[in-house]
């Protein structure tokens, strides 16, 4: 943070407390614009109280004024044209705030105009490459300002995606990069093949109702694309991701948000962009998202991390969590001018830093071991730096997760089965059938109750106990085989024993059954052959006419089948980025965090 921005803010908090207007008397006459006598007098109060020299607040003072003053003539403006006026600060990975820019445009227009309007100001050709961001939230192109809730006079951080200078590579650019993330989550999640899968902290499988399952994945999927942009420290790029899963979670009115951490990381990442970028004009949706992070770690961890400790020992590695969210609500205060509070945050964060800290030579010895740097650096940090005890540590961890997912195999599976009926309304979920199977009571059976309690595990196991026959009466009967789509399916290549599992698992759904069926080629190479053989019945022109059903069939499951691979394709291009570690979120390796407390506590000295 500059000098400058350290003076403005102390100075502007000064203002405030004195409630002094600079666009007012006696500071400011409509006849002759900013009284030099009055300014300097007060500068030279202000140096004295503040214990800054008077020229550095007298330049304060005129800047707060001439911003006060703008902002005033904006008001007018807006009050008689409908025109607003918005402060454009441009942000890149390299500068921090590249430029600053005034921008106007009504607030009836679409996002879209806005952007327009913000190329056209900083000569920028291709408008679609301007991400605006307004408090937190991406502006909609397609949707109105004031739909938005954006305001006259109210700061803008805009991200631009340019063509990299050096390789002049169309795949280079930041746009299309990102757009080409969210497709491929998306082909990812809508997979049939289930290639996303979510976990709780322990391993334990996370089961959802289709709609919300697919919010929740795509914004996890897109967000960890985030995480690889940020840990190569693309912070510019990692936002957008960031803010993209954000609105993606937050279409989604889950419990699940709630119960886990993974909504409460990624508001500490997006903050933490925020500092990366050098920009506290989101200082407000920095501390609102704060604040979110630090409600769900006391959801997930309890007060003082009491619930974490009990479960995982005092060497927990989630502390890292907590001391990059205690370092940022440090810098958060201290922009606020809240110097006391943010001194008490950042000497909380520099204490659980130095805990935290381990010997290199440590982990260069583990890793010359055969372990991994984050498991290491991991396995130090639980067990106090003590080699051995860290050794045992990491078996330990890998041999809990390897347990979890072992156990969870039945509900997983289960999950699998039931996930050929994806409509909400009939959802059940898995962990609720296996429980109460586990008590003697018939699959079907134990799928209809908890059908009927809408998954209330309580209300179900009170229907299969009291109301058996009532249960028993809503089941489907059991109907044969259609034979008709039985005789289709084999034409077209399916073995009869397949093709029999698919029609009775999908109660004779022709389009579900062909899911089924797709789904069980597991690979590119099987898939690509599967395509080739329904394509040359998809295309044979010398079938009888009778056929013509057939053919249509088939080019249905071609393209089913095609959907399939690019799922795959788009799974394999995902993963190129990451390193196998279950415990990434917790690998902070705490160089950046060191160097941005020495230099805020070097700012409140």
């Amino acid at each position: 943070m500059s000098k400058v921005d350290v003076v403005i803010t102390r100075v502007r908090a000064r203002l405030q407390e004195l409630g002094i207007k600079l666009w007012l008397e006696p500071y400011y006459l409509k006849s002759s614009g900013s009284v030099e006598t009055e300014i300097v007098n007060l500068a030279e109060d202000f140096s004295h109280n503040l214990g800054i020299s008077k020229s550095d607040c007298k330049l304060a003072l005129s800047e707060l004024q001439e911003g006060a003053l703008r902002k005033l003539k904006a008001r007018e403006e807006f009050l008689a044209t409908g025109i607003a006026t918005f402060t454009v600060r441009r942000i890149n990975n390299w500068q921090g705030t590249q430029s600053i820019v005034e921008v106007k445009c009504p607030l009836s227009f679409l996002g879209s105009e806005l952007q327009k309007n913000v190329a056209k100001a900083l000569n920028i050709e291709n408008a679609a490459r301007i991400k605006c961001i307004s408090a937190g939230k991406i502006v909609n192109p397609e949707q109105t300002l004031i739909d938005q809730n954006i305001k006259n006079n109210q700061q803008l951080m805009v991200i631009i995606s340019e063509v990299d200078k050096q390789e002049h590579m169309q795949e280079n650019v930041m746009h299309d990069r990102i757009q080409k993330i969210k497709k491929d989550v998306e082909a990812i999640v809508d997979s049939n093949k289930q290639l996303f899968e979510m976990e709780d902290q322990d391993g334990n499988p996370v089961f959802l109702p289709p709609t919300e399952n697919r919010a929740i994945l795509i914004g996890m999927g897109i967000c960890e694309k985030g995480r690889v942009a940020m840990k190569n420290e693309r912070y510019d790029e990692a936002l957008i991701l960031f803010l993209e899963a954000d609105e993606k979670f937050t279409a989604c009115n889950s419990k699940f948000l709630e119960a886990v951490d993974n909504y409460a990381l990624i508001n500490l990442d997006i903050v933490w962009c925020y500092l990366c970028l050098k920009n506290v004009t989101q200082l407000p949706d920095a501390q609102r998202r704060l604040e979110i992070c630090e409600n769900s770690f006391r959801r997930s961890y309890g007060e003082n991390l009491q619930r974490l400790i009990t479960l995982k020992g005092d060497g927990c590695a989630e502390k890292a969590l907590i001391m990059r969210l205690h370092l940022l609500q440090g810098v958060v205060l201290f922009h606020q001018n809240r110097r006391n509070e943010a001194l008490e945050k950042l000497d909380i964060a520099e204490n659980e830093l130095l805990a935290l800290k381990v010997d290199d030579t440590s982990i260069e010895t583990l890793v010359e071991m055969g372990y991994e740097p984050h498991e290491a650096r991991l396995g130090l940090r639980a067990r106090g730096g003590d080699i051995e005890q860290a050794i045992n540590f990491i078996h330990d961890q890998h041999e809990k997760l390897r347990e979890t997912r072992k156990h969870s195999q039945k509900e997983r599976k289960l999950n699998q089965k039931l996930d050929v009926r994806k409509h909400d309304k009939n959802w059940v979920n898995p962990r609720s059938v296996c429980s109460l199977m586990e008590m003697g009571y018939s699959s079907k059976l134990v799928v209809q109750a908890l059908r009927d309690s809408r998954n209330d595990l309580n209300k179900a196991l009170n229907l299969l106990q009291n109301h058996t026959e009532e249960l028993s009466r809503k089941l489907p009967l059991e109907g044969t085989i259609n034979i008709d789509l039985m005789e289709q399916l084999q034409q077209l290549g399916f073995s009869e024993s397949r093709v029999r599992i698919a029609l009775e698992a999908t109660r004779n759904n022709l389009e579900s059954a062909i899911d089924f069926l797709v789904k069980m080629y597991t690979d590119e190479k099987d898939l690509s052959m599967f395509i080739e053989r329904m394509t040359a019945v998809a295309t044979d022109q010398g079938a009888p006419s009778t056929s013509t059903g057939l053919n249509s069939l088939a080019q249905q499951i071609v393209e089913k089948a095609a959907k399939e691979i690019e799922s795959l394709n788009a799974y394999n291009r995902f993963k190129q980025d990451f390193i196998a570690n279950d415990f990434d979120y917790l690998d902070l390796p705490l160089i950046q965090e060191e160097q941005i407390l020495a230099e805020y506590k070097h700012l409140l000295k």
